[in-house]
């Protein structure tokens, strides 16, 4: 693995069984994700976009093994080591989690209603790094003053937070033991927008600051495009484009990606009524599922698209990579 890549997530299967009856016979599978590969670079920003119910939260789920994957690699590199966590043991797992913190999505949910804030951003501290009471209260301290809250309200309980301020909550608890890769499960998707905004510029303070590398998860493009570097979209399970950010936003070539930005309206008179709503819903695919899975909703299929399922093909140069999974779109290039 290249010594910039951080993550490696290589062919990333998690399937659930369907059950069915009184006695939970399995009929079949659920492909909640279904050969998912790509890299995350060191102090880059990758967005992981697309519907609610395409697998987005459970590639998060696989990547820190709080879900066991089906089969596939999940590569971290912590020091000069590549750690796999689909098979580490528990010490390597436990270093592995040292490093790889979540930011979940909900603020409300997330921290236990009857501990005080201190106990919720120290005990991180406390299970993983031993020191005396004073330098964990200093290090609680200042993680509040660096996602913005005073340490005085680290003797309060959550229900005395704002959404916002709880998220900075749970971002203070994110940092506290210095990780380097955090996984963004869609942070400001239950914020105001204008708490939004702020939650967005702080976490990119925290990466300029702490050299962060963030898997941002979100359905929501703008967001996506504000933050990101690089962007995947994900449909069904499986990835059908990645591209940097101003390619994918400018270039989309995947029909599916072009009907995401399609249907996002943009703050112009000029584009009033111009939004295009993506007909039919996501859906579960059969365990025996071939062919390009967007194909049904897809205004472009075609009969190719019923044969072999497609994969992620490099459509644009070594040193600007644009991978699209459609058949039809590597077919007019070649």
């Amino acid at each position: 693995m290249d010594s910039s890549v951080l993550l490696d997530v290589q062919h990333l299967r998690k399937n659930y069984p369907v059950q069915k009856g009184f006695l939970k016979r399995v009929v079949g599978y659920v492909r909640a994700v279904d050969d998912v590969s790509f890299q995350v670079f060191q102090g880059e920003t990758l967005g992981l976009v697309g519907e609610s119910g395409c697998g987005k939260t459970t590639v998060a789920r696989c990547i820190l093994r709080a879900v066991e994957p089906t089969s596939g690699k999940v590569l971290f590199r912590v020091g000069d080591k590549e750690i796999d966590v689909t098979t580490a043991d528990k010490h390597a797992l436990a270093t592995v989690r040292q490093n790889c913190q979540m930011i979940f999505q909900d603020p409300y949910a997330s921290l236990n209603p009857r501990k005080r804030v201190r106990d919720i951003i120290g005990e991180p501290l406390r299970v993983n790094t031993p020191m005396p009471e004073s330098e964990h209260e200093a290090r609680i301290a200042y993680l509040m003053k660096a996602v913005g809250l005073p340490s005085e309200y680290m003797i309060r309980y959550p229900h005395a937070f704002s959404g916002g301020q709880r998220q900075r909550i749970g971002i203070a608890r994110a940092l506290a033991l210095n990780p380097k890769l955090i996984i963004c499960d869609e942070p400001v998707s239950a914020l105001d927008v204008s708490v939004q905004a702020q939650i967005l510029n702080l976490l990119k303070d925290l990466q300029d600051e702490f050299g962060l590398t963030y898997v941002f998860i979100s359905h929501d493009l703008g967001v996506v495009r504000h933050v990101s570097d690089r962007v995947a979209v994900m449909y069904l399970g499986r990835l059908v484009e990645i591209a940097d950010s101003q390619t994918l936003f400018s270039q989309p070539m995947h029909p599916y990606s072009r009907a995401l930005l399609g249907a996002s309206p943009r703050p112009h008179p000029k584009y009033r009524g111009t939004v295009k709503v993506l007909d039919g819903e996501v859906t579960h695919p059969p365990m025996d599922a071939e062919g390009c899975l967007f194909r049904d909703r897809c205004p472009e299929a075609c009969a190719a698209c019923s044969e072999g399922t497609p994969t992620l093909y490099n459509m644009g140069s070594d040193t600007n990579p644009h991978y699209v999974a459609c058949s039809m779109v590597t077919r007019a290039a070649s």
